[in-house]
């Protein structure tokens, strides 16, 4: 099912301590708190103005950085649908896909897309709607798409767990 939110856009070389600040990696217990923490440094309107659905778009290398798995639960628990970006970090983006954050690259949407721009993303048909026009992405493979669409890497065990019980 297509999911739209707003679009908020950051830049190239959006790291890992940007999106969750590290001097919280030991401290910060609970999704509440966590979530509290996104992008404080980068973008502090960003927590109280962000609404379930909403997407971050970013530039080139978004998510760079330390392996912090917080950098992406920060940004499920506020719930965003979808980061799209020029490129991702592999850690991160193997990090959001086991949280059951979409992540997609898409350079074109990426460049294209204003902050506050209504942005829809349908995975089943591998489009990206924009005021400014439709993008296709690639479709992720199987398991990954197997993985997102129960809800993250946890929730994806435990289902094939019970078919196995």
């Amino acid at each position: 099912m297509p999911t739209t939110g707003l679009a908020w856009k950051y830049g190239d070389n959006i790291n890992t301590d940007v999106l969750f600040p590290g001097k919280y990696t030991y401290t910060a217990q609970g999704r509440a708190e966590i979530a509290s923490h996104a992008l404080e440094d980068l973008d502090p309107t960003f927590v109280k103005g962000v609404r379930p659905g909403d997407v971050i778009v970013g530039g080139s290398n978004f998510g760079c950085g330390s392996s912090r798995e917080q950098a992406a639960s920060c940004l499920v628990y506020n719930g965003v649908a979808a980061v799209i970006a020029e490129s991702i970090g592999r850690i991160f983006y193997r990090n959001a896909i086991n949280f059951g954050l979409l992540v997609i690259t898409c350079p074109e949407a990426a460049r294209a897309i204003q902050a506050g721009d209504e942005v829809t993303v349908d995975l089943a048909r591998h489009r990206i709607i924009t005021p400014s026009g439709e993008f296709t992405f690639p479709p992720f493979s199987a398991s990954v798409g197997q993985i997102l669409q129960a809800g993250g890497l946890v929730e994806y065990v435990k289902a094939k767990l019970q078919e196995t019980a």
